[in-house]
């Protein structure tokens, strides 16, 4: 069973990679992406805040757009494709997959579920936050992504 938590989220700045990527390029966009933007932050004055994500601001279709960062303690500078974007605040519901992230289909529809029967709606833009590093964790089943989902209460007749 999906252990999902609602939350008051404050907005937070990041620089991020934007991209629009097919599914099988995912790994090395995000690969490329993660390593730009800590590169243009060691030459900054900001500094990384959080984990590794990727912002899903419209549902994916044959074609994913995804912006890959990290949170940050303010705004950069432009460099190359990196840019300063925000994560939204507001109501949403977290959860962390565990397992690879080939599985993790079976937590979405977990999430789906869990959302709806708990009087919500999913609104647009969310972000799965990458907890394990996978050359540091060698072992997939292991592996922790927290998924969070802005939501919104759907209206009582």
């Amino acid at each position: 069973m999906l252990d999902c938590e609602v939350v008051e989220l404050q907005p937070q700045i990041a620089a991020a990679v934007h991209g629009e990527v097919k599914l099988e390029q995912m790994p090395a966009f995000f690969g490329k992406a993660f390593h730009q933007v800590m590169a243009a932050v060691e030459g900054s004055d900001v500094s990384i805040t959080g984990p590794p994500f990727g912002y899903y601001p419209t549902m994916p279709t044959d074609v994913i757009v995804v912006e890959a960062g990290f949170p940050t303690s303010g705004p950069i500078d432009p460099q190359g494709d990196v840019r300063t974007i925000e994560l939204p605040g507001g109501t949403a519901v977290v959860t962390t997959h565990v397992g690879p992230y080939e599985t993790m289909e079976q937590t979405y529809t977990e999430l789906h579920a869990w959302i709806a029967a708990h009087g919500y709606k999913g609104a647009a833009g969310m972000w799965e936050e990458y907890l394990s590093d996978p050359s540091a964790e060698p072992d997939q089943s292991k592996w922790r992504t927290g998924i969070v989902w802005p939501v919104e209460r759907i209206a009582d007749d």
